[in-house]
């Protein structure tokens, strides 16, 4: 292509990237992913920090996981000190998709315990895929203290997150099926029973472990308890 069509054929799509149509800044993201260029990265990250419409930002992250890592690693890294939360969120979620494990240093703990709920539990999602084996134990303990916060969504977010860790999180759940707070004994019990049976639904694990914080387990599940 003459370099000036190509000049021109960019800036089209940055103007179709900041289109006020949602429509239009999706066919854009999806163009500059299906002819990737390393041009384009720092639009699309910057893209990312601001584009209000879910397709599209999905869009954005698919197009940079089409770019070389040596190229996206690095500006997205840096996108993680950013103040905006959906720009530290986006980040963390494409860092996740790519699955280059020399990102793992940069999921600091400021990002596994941002007060943003979204950018923590999109934190806890790209922990689990970037971690080193031998930092798993250290990752769980730090998931666990968020046991009992935030809405339905957190809770599973943190849940599936220490479920992915496997077998590491085994005595992590059981100290905090121990804790004072009847909230967090319920989470971690949900955790727990998600742990054994990865096909129970997560609102069922919690109603039952509710029950078992304020009632007790049942004769059948305490140990001994058939003797």
């Amino acid at each position: 292509m003459d370099p000036t069509d190509r000049n021109n054929q960019h800036s089209r799509l940055l103007d179709a990237l900041a289109a006020g149509s949602a429509s239009t800044r999706l066919k854009a993201a999806l163009a500059i992913g299906t002819h990737p260029e390393p041009g384009f990265v720092d639009v699309l990250v910057t893209r990312c920090a601001v584009e209000p419409n879910f397709f599209v930002r999905d869009m954005l992250t698919w197009a940079l996981t089409r770019l070389p890592p040596e190229v996206t690693v690095p500006r997205l890294r840096a996108e993680l000190r950013s103040a905006r939360a959906q720009a530290r969120s986006q980040a963390l979620h494409t860092l996740s998709k790519i699955g280059d494990r020399t990102a793992w240093p940069a999921i600091t703990p400021s990002l596994l315990h941002d007060p943003d709920d979204e950018v923590a539990r999109t934190a806890w999602r790209a922990a689990v895929v970037l971690v080193p084996e031998e930092e798993k134990e250290a990752l769980a303990a730090a998931l666990a203290t968020h046991f009992g916060r935030g809405d339905r969504e957190v809770r599973l977010s943190l849940s599936r997150a220490l479920v992915a860790l496997g077998d590491v999180v085994e005595p992590i759940l059981r100290r905090a099926m121990t804790h004072h707070d009847p909230t967090v004994r319920a989470h971690a019990s949900a955790t727990e029973r998600l742990l054994r049976d990865p096909d129970a639904g997560f609102d069922l694990a919690v109603d039952e472990a509710v029950r078992v914080v304020a009632l007790g387990p049942r004769p059948e599940e305490t140990p001994g308890a058939d003797r």
